[in-house]
């Protein structure tokens, strides 16, 4: 996690309760407390400190959770988010 200097005045703000880290050619990190729901209706809970991978490549057999396939298959992503022009939201 990147460290942001606060400058004097500035309010401290809490910490993210979920955490979701972009993995360099890889899943989703995500960290909880957060719910994943899968297509069929299927619930996860990832409990506070905890997390799981979830897959991007598209090609996990343990979907929507990462199994590695990413790095046999060469698995190559667009890393950076893209932000709009207006707004500064990602």
């Amino acid at each position: 996690m990147s460290e942001q200097t606060q400058q004097p005045g500035d309010a401290q703000q809490p910490e993210p309760q979920v955490t979701i880290t972009v993995r360099n050619n890889g899943p989703y990190r995500v960290e909880g407390p957060v719910r994943i729901v899968d297509a069929d209706g299927n619930q996860y809970e990832v409990a506070p400190g905890k997390g799981v991978s979830l897959c991007r490549c598209g090609a996990s057999t343990k979907k929507p959770f990462c199994d590695g396939t990413h790095s046999r298959i060469g698995f190559d992503a667009a890393e950076r988010a893209v932000r709009e022009l207006e707004g500064g939201q990602a």
